[in-house]
């Protein structure tokens, strides 16, 4: 089992996935990364995305707003606010977050302006790449 990892991916709703990956792709809020069995230990945020999953089952997606993922050397957890199975996600499923993050950043103290704003936009882009 050294070429796979355990993937885990958790939202407060329901575990919506525990199963081993190859490789695991994640929309760091600093930039993507890929986690492959071995790698070094991080702690990072998430930016809304598509976590992309590598299995011996086969290659799966899940949408994600917002939240940490933990890497190991043999484990990947996501924790996320809000994720849905990316065959199971509509653009509409993540219209109201869009109007909420919209609402939040036009009120945001000068001081988280642009982390709402940058909020906003990345999940504007998220959006468009589900066309």
């Amino acid at each position: 089992m050294a070429d796979m990892m355990q993937f885990d991916l958790v939202s407060p709703e329901k575990r919506l996935a525990s199963f081993p990956a190859s490789s695991v792709q994640i929309p760091g809020a600093d930039g993507d990364l890929t986690a492959m069995p071995g790698h070094s230990p991080v702690i990072t945020t998430l930016r809304p995305g598509v976590v992309r999953v590598q299995s011996a089952e086969g290659d799966k997606s899940f949408v994600v707003t917002s939240g940490f993922v933990e890497v190991t050397a043999a484990s990947v957890s996501v924790i996320a606010e809000r994720a849905h199975a990316g065959d199971q996600v509509r653009k509409d499923d993540l219209s109201d977050l869009l109007e909420e993050a919209r609402s939040k950043a036009a009120s945001a103290e000068a001081d988280q302006k642009d982390g709402a704003e940058k909020f906003v936009a990345d999940l504007v882009q998220l959006l468009e790449d589900m066309e």
